[in-house]
């Protein structure tokens, strides 16, 4: 449980990473957080703070989306449309059974693990999430369309993974059988549903906006947006995740066709840009707490093996991607797929789906996947800078914005 003291002492320590880091495309503020955390777990006082897959859906899940998803521009959202769709649903599908295979025939001999737990654990590794990487994408190199990809994929790949991964937990508890015409009914059900719901109700917000002057209580309304649809998204059956996006989007898109107050986004922005700092503040912090009571020193290389592999199937996925059309094959040469391949970090998604197995299911499973997310966000992270600064700095190609 935590504390009001628990909660001042976080954002001290937030305050402070961020004020003081100076070196954040270097050393990312969400990694020093991590690291942080991973301290405080030893520290007495904190071994009662709990996350839990709860507190990362209703209280950080839906705010973190919709600033994405309201910053991210609509006209690069309609450029690389065809490209993010494919990756973060055809995309996802299949690199969670090639991980899967890999997983299992990696690990089988030496480890005991079932297909279906390789499988669950590649579920659980799909989503990403780039919040370490893409404000350094942008300023580290030319390519702002590989950082639009980045974004974009993650957003709408969050959705994907939880359908896959309810359909995978399922399997594995024994509540459920597979078939693919109910996986792909209930795929479409629920995402098409959840964009349906976000846009409605983001178009009813950007009408709603009319009838309210005062700047705060426009921005009451964007968070009524927010958590709203992703509140109803859940409780009607379909995607909250897709639900908060598509809101977020068709917000946006509405600000450029007929919402008159200018004022508006330079106050929205002003709101949300201090609420995602302290957002993460709490996130990373308090997985870095949680980070150690599942982790196995034991287990370090097989944990290696599984990162390097997951890497490996999204590289050769993006290839795959990438061959499928003229243009992208002239735009994504293999330096750009190799960026594209390291900016897949995992990262918030992937810890709320862990977190959502409650302990069941054998601890190896439980420390594998914690341990590749806890590489993932800490080697990949690190190393965006200096790869993307190797690879594509000065590298016109591709830029037309």
């Amino acid at each position: 449980m935590i504390e009001p003291i628990h909660i001042l002492f976080l954002l001290v320590i937030g305050y402070s990473v961020f004020t003081i880091d100076k070196k954040k495309k270097n050393f990312p503020v969400p990694v020093v957080l991590l690291l942080i955390g991973v301290v405080l777990s030893f520290v007495p006082a904190f071994s009662g703070v709990t996350l839990t897959k709860d507190i990362i859906f209703e209280w950080f899940l839906p705010a973190l989306l919709f600033i994405s998803a309201y910053q991210f521009p609509t006209k690069a959202l309609k450029r690389h449309a065809a490209i993010i769709a494919i990756l973060s649903t055809v995309g996802i599908i299949i690199t969670t059974l090639l991980m899967s295979l890999l997983f299992y025939y990696g690990l089988h001999p030496w480890l005991s693990i079932s297909f279906v737990e390789a499988l669950l654990i590649s579920a659980i590794l799909t989503p990403t999430d780039p919040v370490s990487v893409v404000s350094i994408l942008k300023e580290s190199s030319n390519r702002q369309d590989i950082a639009d990809v980045v974004e974009g994929e993650s957003m709408i790949n969050d959705g994907t993974s939880i359908v896959l991964f309810t359909v995978v937990a399922g399997i594995y508890f024994g509540e459920e059988s597979f078939s693919v015409p109910s996986f792909l009914g209930e795929f479409l059900l629920v995402s098409l549903g959840g964009i349906v719901i976000g846009i409605t109700l983001g178009w009813l917000a950007s009408k709603a906006i009319h009838f309210t002057i005062d700047a705060r209580y426009q921005i009451m309304l964007s968070i009524i947006l927010a958590y709203g649809t992703f509140y109803i998204g859940e409780e009607l059956g379909v995607s909250g995740v897709l639900a908060t996006v598509s809101s977020g989007i068709m917000l946006s898109y509405e600000f450029g066709k007929t919402i008159k107050e200018n004022h508006f986004r330079k106050d929205l922005d002003g709101f949300w840009t201090v609420i995602e700092p302290t957002i993460l503040t709490f996130l990373f912090l308090m997985i870095g707490i949680q980070t150690t009571r599942y982790l196995s020193f034991s287990l370090i290389g097989w944990i290696f093996l599984l990162f390097v592999l997951s890497l490996f199937v999204r590289y050769v996925i993006i290839i795959g991607v990438v061959k499928m059309k003229g243009t992208w094959r002239n735009t994504y040469g293999w330096k750009e797929v190799f960026i594209l391949t390291w900016s897949g970090i995992k990262g918030t998604m992937s810890v709320a789906l862990l977190l959502g197995l409650n302990e069941q299911g054998p601890f190896l499973l439980h420390s594998l996947t914690f341990g590749v997310i806890l590489f993932s966000l800490v080697i990949q992270s690190v190393g965006i800078y200096p790869l993307s600064t190797l690879f594509l700095k000065g590298d016109g190609k591709g830029k037309d914005y």
